[in-house]
């Protein structure tokens, strides 16, 4: 039956030779036709409404492709036997790439009519045989012909409007479709989806295939990790809410190491697993760049002790690196250029800043778990809770107050402080705000209140508990000793490192400190005009300039120290007395004395880095942060062995190299020119020792994350639950 109908195949192959559209030889001599397609683009042009002459034809042999069913599987080779054809012909396509681009439309036109011809070309059984040795040759066509097959790709694309345009024929040759529709549906799987054959075919064009396929997997394979959701950090404590109150915090008002630590403990806290709000007087000197980005979160009046008026309470809000800020606002308080005036304006001013911050909380709903509080200028947030507040949402907050300087204590007599602060009778007792016979201090009454007491050192917390360093309130502290914890502060690497510090000349770091160090010191000296070299022996002093840093000691011993080799850089103000003491040896040691009377905070990065030793000789120091950035730079510390200093530099032994300083402990100034010249000898003598020195120093943790795990471990000991 096969043979019978071959045939109709020839037919069918000679009514392809009348279409206008398609190649004008026949389907046999399609090799020799394919170059002359350039050619034939007007015609198929011109002649394009023709084209339904052979689809009718098409459409007549549709039953004799019905008895061809059996062999539907194998006719599919001979679509390769026409590739071979087209694989000589792409040599003479790329030479005529122009020419062969015009000549798309005709070849895209052509298409239908070679898919119609397709069933005729079924019965051809013995062609796939004497087609492989072609197929076989052609493979190094096909290698050369990539490029021309990567050009060809977007063709598919084009064929729809050729589709397009055989509508209208379809529709004149309705009533033959519908006597011929059983054979179109057996027909559509061959003309609407080639896709088996292509596979089937893969031997001719296993090549090509990669060109098209790789793309798609070094697109996908970077782009899953990116879907993939960040993994949560995990905790090991759980989370509490906390609420630091205090008078100045970085980088928006600063003062002193209250401004430090307001900055870098709540972050730290944050990486604890605790939520931190820091609530601050909106002061007017807060620079600009930050007021603009401030949010407006609310308003509210609130009396304020016995003056019979409401006072407006604004809050505007800023949030940094996981930290919210709320800012009190109110312009008759906060309008002065400085944060610290005078115990006349300070007291009203901060009276009205602890009872707003408590309201503030109330107002916003939100409710800390602990309230902490800092210095004097806080020191009624604990008073003020425990009596006008207790029965209020905040009023279930524990506190925390932590003493960062006791010399200072918000000191006044009680009619001026029960004007400000209405609050009752009972509070001014002995046992909390009273002080002698007529005086009211908010210090004291703060520490009566909290549920615990804080001092920035552990030493410090035993030295105020005695009459040299107790400023009067010593009783009081050994009373509540119970509640009374010493935690010592850190830095901030982030503000703090060598490595980094955009203000140093030379960056540098553990690894290469011996390399690098020395460059900074002969910047310094040029920048400050001090004779420059490196072999000298450069001594920083930074500092408040008042009795307590021990500026006295400093004073007596300058001119044994001034020996030839040694320079000293003195950076602060303060005391008129050692303002003008400083100016003076700056003239009388010119070239090896710098005197500058100024805050300068880069200038302060640069002295760190530049000095070899740093000086401080403190008559008390709860803490101290200078020692702490010294060490990170590399920069050993003369210390006196009080307060912070004595838990955070421990001697320098001779006789095993053990400790990271040098130390005197009595309050004189023959033992401070005696550690520094132990200083000096270890570092003419003994390099090697002092550069040992030097690396033990950048190598210890200073930073904030010991001492927030401390607090954190205290907030949970208050809140258990």
């Amino acid at each position: 039956m096969a043979q019978k109908k071959a045939p109709s195949a020839k037919k069918s192959s000679t009514e392809a030779k009348t279409a206008p559209a398609a190649v004008k030889n026949t389907a046999a001599a399609a090799k020799k036709a394919e170059p002359a397609e350039k050619k034939s683009e007007p015609v198929a042009e011109k002649n394009a409404p023709a084209a339904p002459k052979p689809e009718a034809v098409a459409e007549k042999a549709k039953p004799a492709a019905k008895k061809a069913e059996p062999v539907p599987v194998k006719t599919e080779p001979v679509a390769q036997k026409s590739e071979p054809s087209a694989k000589k012909a792409e040599p003479t396509a790329r030479k005529a790439e122009p020419a062969a681009k015009k000549a798309e439309p005709a070849a895209k036109k052509a298409e239908p009519v070679t898919k119609k011809a397709e069933p005729a070309a079924k019965n051809a059984e013995p062609a796939p045989k004497k087609a492989e040795p072609a197929a076989k040759k052609a493979e190094p066509v096909t290698k050369k012909a990539e490029p021309a097959a990567k050009n060809a790709e977007p063709a598919p694309k084009k064929t729809k409007p050729a589709a397009k345009k055989a509508k209208p024929v379809a529709k004149k040759t309705a009533s033959a479709a519908k006597k011929t529709a059983p054979a179109e549906e057996k027909v559509k799987p061959v003309t609407e989806n080639p896709a088996p054959a292509a596979e089937e075919t893969k031997p001719a064009a296993e090549q090509a295939a990669p060109v098209t396929e790789e793309p798609k997997t070094v697109v996908t394979e970077p782009v899953q990790p990116k879907e993939e959701a960040p993994m949560e950090p995990q905790y090991t404590t759980p989370r509490r809410s906390i609420a630091f109150i205090g008078s100045e915090c970085h980088p928006f008002v600063k003062t002193g190491g209250l401004g430090d630590v307001m900055y870098a403990l709540p972050r730290e806290l944050v990486a604890e697993n605790c939520d931190v709000r820091v609530i601050l007087p909106r002061y007017a000197c807060i620079p600009q760049k930050y007021q603009d980005q401030m949010v407006y979160r609310g308003e509210f009046y609130m009396d304020l002790g016995l003056t019979g008026r409401s006072y407006y309470v604004g809050i505007m809000e800023y949030v940094h690196d996981g930290v919210v800020y709320d800012f009190i606002d109110n312009q008759e308080f906060f309008s002065a250029g400085n944060p610290y005036i005078g115990l006349v304006d300070d007291i009203p001013k901060y009276c009205f800043f602890s009872k707003a911050a408590l309201a503030a909380l109330n107002y916003m709903n939100w409710i800390p778990d602990i309230i902490h509080c800092h210095d004097w200028q806080a020191a009624l947030v604990p008073v003020y809770l425990r009596t006008m507040f207790q029965n209020s949402p905040v009023g279930h907050a524990k506190t925390v107050l932590t003493i960062h300087n006791l010399r200072f204590q918000g000191i006044y007599n009680i009619p001026t402080l029960k004007y400000w602060t209405g609050l009752p009778d009972e509070v001014f007792n002995m046992g909390a705000m009273k002080q002698g016979y007529e005086d009211a201090n908010m210090l004291k009454g703060g520490l009566a209140y909290a549920d615990r007491i804080t001092t920035v050192s552990y030493t410090y917390a035993q030295e105020i508990q005695t009459a040299e360093y107790g400023e009067k309130l010593e009783d009081h502290l050994r009373y509540h000793s119970d509640k009374l914890r010493g935690i010592v502060n850190g830095i901030d690497y982030g503000m703090w490192n060598p490595a980094t510090d955009p203000a140093l000349a030379v960056n540098y770091d553990i690894t290469n400190v011996l390399e690098h160090k020395w460059q900074n010191k002969l910047a310094l000296q040029q920048e400050l005009g001090l004779v420059q070299d490196q072999g000298k022996f450069v001594i920083g002093l930074i500092s408040r300039l008042t009795n307590q840093k021990g500026l006295d000691l400093v004073n007596a011993i300058i001119p044994q120290v001034m020996d030839g080799n040694t320079q000293v850089v003195v950076l602060g103000t303060g005391d008129k007395e050692y303002e003008d003491t400083f100016r003076y040896y700056e003239d009388a040691y010119k070239g090896m004395f710098s005197a500058c009377i100024q805050y300068d905070e880069s200038r302060a990065h640069r002295i760190y880095a530049a000095a070899d030793a740093l000086l401080v000789p403190s008559r008390f120091e709860p803490c101290g942060l200078t020692q702490l950035n010294a060490m990170h730079y590399g920069t050993l510390p003369i210390v006196r062995e009080t307060g912070g200093l004595k838990d955070t530099v421990q001697p320098y032994n001779i006789f095993n190299g053990d400790g990271n300083g040098f130390t005197f402990d009595r309050y004189d100034a023959g033992l401070l020119l005696d550690a520094i010249n132990r200083a000096k000898t270890e570092y003419f003598v003994n390099r090697y020792h002092w550069d040992e020195v030097v690396q033990r120093d950048m190598a210890k943790d200073v930073s904030w994350s010991n001492s927030a795990r401390q607090y954190k471990d205290l907030y949970l000991e208050l809140t258990p639950w």
